[in-house]
């Protein structure tokens, strides 16, 4: 307790913001085995399928105002923050009263489209702008390091958002329905309150140059936002659409068990993300690779952990009827390893501003993926769209390597901050002990016995892991040093 009091706040801020992710994320996979026995596997793959429309909608109804752009602006705009934070909340306010009147004149048309009732368009609606007023505030908090009352809020919503489904779906017979509008009821009572707070500290709902500003900055990686949700939402959709609404649920049972990794990714990307572009800024790119390798290590191995329990987290989480989930989620759990990746290589692009490059490699990695999922779907069955998942995945960080060696190329004098050779040698073990827990699914004692022998390898090295974490958490220590050099 002694050592935490002494920390620096820019360290203990980090240490809970990663506590909110691992509540937001784990106590929605803690309660998914409630859920998945509250509703069939068709209303579950449903619910899923809403989900995935409003993540593709968001990008388009927002913009994602509430990300990139804002982050950025509320250090460029420091002298003016309360300003910036109260115009960008009015423009999105203006987006989303704009869509909701698009809808509303042609609302069977939409419904038609989209599979879903007036209900549940407007529900997504009133969920897109009030997740966007909590990242609009909870980013101003993190910047200001005021950690205390987003980690209350954080907890207070994480719990009440399933407490208040399953009372919402146990007393409706429109099940679906019921989890959305209990999504809705929680969110508006948690956040509403940050918008008047944001809107009464800044007093302007309009600022032309902060709207232009946003507008210029966030509309060229549209196409970038908008591949990146596809690619993540596509396969259920597509499932769905294609196949039945009860093979999306079980899909989307696998694709929820292997998207807790994905906290890892965040929590790593966080801790990592300021120090590359430090480094990037200071011509130091060579100090980059040995911690990237090592952070592609240890996601790698959490991602294995997922895959040699995959038959007993699904039979944890669900019942029988979702079996089939074991299949699925090995090749998406080795995706979450390539999400990773790719922002390794995609941050040479972010801080040279190489916004086309960065747009054009993930849009061809959402095509792929749209076209590579109907072909097989129709070939192999629903299973078969974990397989290309993983295979545009593998493409994507591909593509954005490439970017980022043409980049460093042009900006760094083609000084390039990885080895092909060791990056090759990391994914190919991850992939083989990934695809050898796959065939041992059908033996328990074979995927225990090869559990024991990595056990061992793990008990051998371990002092080189204890060693490798321990540089992991020392960037942050570092980055907080650093500022406060500076400040």
């Amino acid at each position: 307790m002694g050592k935490y009091t002494i920390l620096p706040v820019q360290v203990k801020a980090s240490f809970w913001f990663l506590i909110c992710s691992f509540l937001q994320k784990g106590i929605s996979v803690i309660t998914t085995p409630i859920f998945t026995r509250l509703l069939s596997t068709a209303e579950y793959g449903q619910f899923n399928v809403f989900n995935s429309w409003m993540g593709i909608l968001t990008i388009i109804v927002t913009m994602d105002l509430s990300y990139g752009v804002y982050a950025r602006g509320l250090v460029k705009f420091e002298k003016e923050r309360e300003i910036f934070s109260s115009s960008l909340q009015g423009l999105t306010v203006v987006f989303c009263a704009g869509w909701t009147a698009v809808y509303l004149i042609s609302k069977d048309f939409w419904n038609k489209l989209f599979t879903l009732s007036t209900v549940q368009m407007l529900s997504m609606i009133l969920l897109m702008w009030s997740t966007a007023v909590f990242t609009f505030w909870a980013s101003e908090q993190r910047v200001i390091y005021k950690y205390k009352a987003l980690v209350i809020v954080t907890l207070v919503t994480s719990l009440a958002k399933p407490i208040v489904g399953i009372v919402f779906v146990i007393q409706s017979d429109d099940k679906v329905t019921a989890r959305i509008l209990g999504l809705v009821l929680v969110q508006l009572l948690a956040y509403t309150w940050m918008f008047i707070v944001q809107m009464a500290r800044g007093r302007k709902f309009y600022v032309g140059k902060y709207w232009k500003h946003a507008l210029i900055f966030n509309i060229p990686l549209i196409p970038h936002y908008l591949s990146q949700t596809i690619l993540n939402s596509a396969d259920r959709i597509m499932i769905e659409k294609m196949v039945n609404d009860g093979c999306a649920g079980i899909y989307s049972l696998a694709y929820a068990l292997s998207s807790i990794m994905i906290v890892f990714n965040t929590s790593l990307m966080d801790t990592l993300g300021p120090w590359m572009y430090t480094k990037i800024r200071d011509r130091k790119t060579k100090e980059i690779a040995p911690v990237a390798y090592g952070s592609l290590i240890i996601i790698g191995g959490v991602n294995i952990l997922l895959i040699a329990f995959a038959p007993e987290a699904v039979a944890i989480f669900a019942p029988k009827s979702y079996y089939e989930a074991i299949w699925c989620i090995p090749p998406i759990a080795m995706s979450v390893y390539f999400m990773y990746s790719y922002d390794l290589f995609a941050k040479f692009e972010f801080y040279y501003e190489k916004t086309k490059l960065i747009a054009a490699s993930t849009m061809v990695g959402a095509v792929l993926n749209i076209i590579l999922n109907y072909i097989c779907i129709l070939l192999f069955g629903y299973i078969a769209a974990a397989y290309t998942t993983l295979v545009c995945y593998m493409l994507y960080s591909i593509f954005h390597y490439v970017a980022m060696k043409k980049v460093c190329k042009s900006e760094m004098n083609g000084e390039y901050p990885y080895e092909t050779k060791a990056l090759l040698t990391i994914t190919g073990i991850f992939l083989v002990i990934g695809f050898s827990y796959l065939a041992t699914y059908g033996n328990i004692y074979l995927r225990y016995g090869l559990t024991g022998i990595l056990v061992i390898i793990l008990v051998i090295n371990k002092n080189r892991i204890k060693s490798l974490l321990n540089q992991m958490t020392g960037l942050k220590k570092n980055e907080a040093k650093d500022k406060e050099v500076h400040s």
